[in-house]
């Protein structure tokens, strides 16, 4: 004897929605927008006991400036007290300003360097 129940798909699930509209979500469609990673700006601070030609190398080794841009940063930060380095994402800055606090550490020198929301 045939049965008037509709067959259910493998797995025993049924794939009829309810008709009363109980349960039912409806959803809308954003459009989502990314925004640009915040970025930080890597500062150096000036103190009377690293040499400037050690400033001045770092700044070429680190931050990939030649001698005439690192020469007139490290002027900067000896007459202002501080200067930005350079402008990156977070990891990038935090990344730099370990290296260049490892660097002077390795070479004796108090040097400090910091990072802020740019």
């Amino acid at each position: 004897m045939p049965s008037n129940r509709p067959s259910l798909p493998p797995g025993g699930a049924s794939t009829s929605k309810p008709e009363d509209g109980q349960g039912s979500v409806v959803a809308e469609r954003k459009a989502q927008r990314t925004r640009p990673p915040r970025m930080y700006q890597v500062v150096m601070l000036n103190d009377d006991f690293t040499p400037m030609e050690f400033v001045v190398m770092v700044l070429q080794e680190y931050f990939r400036l030649d001698l005439e841009a690192a020469t007139q940063i490290m002027l900067k930060i000896h007459h202002e007290g501080r200067a930005v380095c350079g402008v990156f994402s977070k990891d990038i800055a935090a990344t730099k300003v370990e290296l260049v606090l490892a660097a002077a550490r390795r070479s004796g020198h108090p040097l400090q360097c910091i990072m802020e929301a740019a």
